[in-house]
């Protein structure tokens, strides 16, 4: 049988917290940049260094840093577009947290790109 359900729910406070950790936080943003990377790349061969992400996790927002190589010749402003978007949208979406900022630092520009 079933526990008996309160008649009333705790106030947010007393019902107890959820720490998601940074490393959580990265590996979500990891994973949506190897996808946009994954969709620039010809044939889907990416050729660059994987992605490096650094998290911060500021009170209850989330700031998200990405060093990443893209291919050349490409829309580097539209491809880091598309990376901002998809690292808050699947942080935001997973975890409930808002990013409050996403920094894209190309390292470097890597032949083989689409024309």
């Amino acid at each position: 049988m079933a526990a008996p359900v309160p008649a009333t729910v705790p106030a947010p406070g007393r019902r107890g917290r959820l720490r998601v950790a940074d490393r959580v936080y990265a590996g979500i943003a990891a994973r949506a940049v190897r996808e946009v990377l994954a969709e620039a790349w010809p044939a889907g061969r990416a050729k660059g260094a994987p992605p490096h992400v650094t998290v911060a996790v500021p009170g209850s927002t989330v700031t998200v840093r990405v060093a990443l190589e893209l291919p050349f010749p490409s829309d580097v402003a539209g491809l880091a577009g598309e990376v901002r978007a998809r690292i808050a949208a699947r942080v935001v979406g997973l975890t409930g947290t808002r990013v409050s900022d996403v920094v894209i630092v190309v390292e470097k520009l890597v032949t083989g790109g689409a024309s």
